[in-house]
């Protein structure tokens, strides 16, 4: 359903991504966030599935910024290159690509984010720093920012065994962003990773994905 284009940043870099347009007039735009693994088939499968519902969808290339056609698998040596990749790439340029991703997709409305782990930390920096409408799944990075002030709304997805996100993290975050919406369900980290059976829990998954829906329904698709 998608391809791979060219997407231009600050700077005289360009960087990949993978698009995916629906089959009639879009709804809006959705920028999807990888995890620290690139932009693999579990987010080519993600941005497929999202132009399916109707949405032109975007999945950046952040690793290209340095090393290109990054595609990590899910054992110990991809978790380590991965993280290591993420810190180079930092929040700061990750979202000048978000930006960048979301000019490019202008002519299908208004532009939201989806991210996961690493990348709903960049969906809700995203609220915060660009004021676009976010989904952030189990971003565990999310509570160096406690500080930040969201200029649009943001919906949380939580597994409440995941170990990386302890419950006193996510009340901090309810905590620190009262009026948003926050969901836990009982799944680990990665819940949504249908690729990797290890984390995934189908249920979970498919009610996330309806909130999400629901969520980027009443944000872009009516705005």
């Amino acid at each position: 359903m998608g391809e791979q284009i060219r997407l231009n940043t600050t700077g005289m870099q360009c960087i990949g991504a993978y698009i995916a347009r629906p089959a009639g007039k879009p709804k809006g735009g959705i920028v999807v966030v990888q995890e620290i693994f690139g932009v693999n088939e579990h987010v080519r499968n993600v941005t497929d599935r999202f132009a399916g519902l109707g949405y032109t969808a975007i999945a950046p290339a952040f690793f290209d910024h340095v090393e290109t056609g990054v595609e990590l698998g899910y054992d110990t040596a991809g978790f380590a290159r991965g993280k290591t990749l993420a810190g180079e790439v930092g929040f700061d340029r990750a979202l000048e690509d978000v930006a960048s991703a979301a000019e490019s997709i202008a002519s299908a409305g208004k532009a939201g984010v989806v991210g996961y782990c690493w990348g709903g930390t960049v969906a809700l920096l995203s609220a915060a720093r660009l004021g676009m409408p976010a989904v952030s799944y189990y971003g565990a990075r999310n509570v160096a920012f406690l500080g930040e002030r969201l200029r649009a709304p943001v919906l949380f997805h939580f597994g409440d065994r995941d170990a990386s996100i302890p419950a006193e993290a996510i009340r901090k975050q309810r905590e620190a962003w009262p009026d948003m919406d926050f969901f836990t369900y009982p799944a680990d980290h990665a819940f949504n990773r249908d690729v990797d059976r290890t984390h995934f829990d189908e249920a979970s998954a498919q009610l996330a994905l309806d909130r999400t829906l629901a969520f980027f329904e009443r944000h872009l698709a009516h705005s």
